[in-house]
């Protein structure tokens, strides 16, 4: 097998897992806080064995410690809504509200990045608009929540990887990753005693079953779904690999179809603004590529 056809197939077994997040997120019957807090420290945890901590503790600037804390804090906001999402609505509305990152990072990346605005990714993002109207009236009232907090947080997807991007060059990406979960751990920890006080009848043990679900959801689809995506960049091109990523929804929306049976919650209104949606996000990186050659 070539070097460039094994780096496909892991990027494509990368997304797969990433998508397969919410479907685990669905399962676990931890609260969204406690979910993520196991999440984050197992994961931190497992870098532990990969990140030389004490070289990057001696090589790394105070300020650059201290961006990458503040990203971290933003990780973890992004998480708690994700999964938040998931409990007030289904895996299926998490997942199609993450499908909006492309609109809002489109909207940030020029003010942040200082980039010129591009047309096309500003039409895109207005097309998203029909696609969400028709999910927001084809779902029950009791989910509404969920898709607030749903693009909410694919609103902090955009902002940390927006600002990612500007501080990427900085440091390795596994390092970068090892600082923004350690952080995301411990703010979540002195967000933790708060929490068990105003909802004390909250479960913070996971059971059993809840920690082989843990387990997979931050050795498989976290830790090594990372190291297989970031090793297959080595090898493909910026627009293979943003193709590639743009399909974690899809694999998502079909995993959830399968294992959950969501479409018994849904209708087929719901479904139409799903195609609108995904196609506008799977054809970003031909209209980029397209721009690009326009632009020179």
């Amino acid at each position: 097998m070539s070097p460039e056809r094994r780096a496909y197939l892991e990027l494509h077994v990368a997304v797969l897992l990433f998508g397969f997040t919410a479907i685990l997120g669905d399962l676990i019957g931890l609260s969204a806080l406690t979910l993520v807090w196991w999440r984050v420290a197992l994961t931190t945890f497992s870098l532990l064995f990969i990140v030389r901590v004490r070289k990057l503790w001696a090589s790394l600037p105070v300020r650059l410690w201290r961006n990458y804390a503040g990203i971290g804090v933003l990780v973890a906001l992004h998480w708690l809504t994700f999964y938040g999402a998931i409990k007030l609505a289904n895996a299926s509305i998490a997942l199609v509200c993450m499908a909006t990152t492309s609109f809002f990072t489109a909207l940030l990346e020029p003010a942040i990045l200082r980039q010129r605005v591009k047309g096309f990714e500003i039409f895109l993002g207005l097309l998203i608009i029909p696609g969400m109207t028709l999910i927001v009236q084809h779902t029950d009232w009791d989910m509404q929540w969920g898709i607030v907090v749903g693009l909410c947080s694919a609103f902090l997807a955009a902002l940390f990887s927006t600002l990612n991007k500007k501080l990427i060059v900085h440091a390795s990406s596994l390092d970068i990753t090892f600082i923004e979960l350690g952080t995301s751990w411990v703010f979540l920890s002195l967000l933790l005693p708060t929490y068990v006080w105003l909802v004390p009848e909250a479960p913070f043990w996971p059971t059993l079953r809840d920690w082989v679900y843990l387990l997979v959801l931050s050795l498989l689809c976290t830790t090594l779904a990372y190291v297989l995506a970031l090793r297959a960049l080595n090898y493909l091109s910026a627009f293979a690999a943003n193709l590639t990523v743009n399909l974690e929804p899809v694999y998502g929306i079909a995993l959830a179809w399968l294992v959950l049976r969501e479409y018994e919650e849904l209708d087929s209104g719901f479904y139409w603004g799903v195609v609108i949606i995904l196609l506008a996000v799977l054809s970003y990186p031909f209209l980029r590529k397209r721009y690009e050659k326009v632009m020179g």
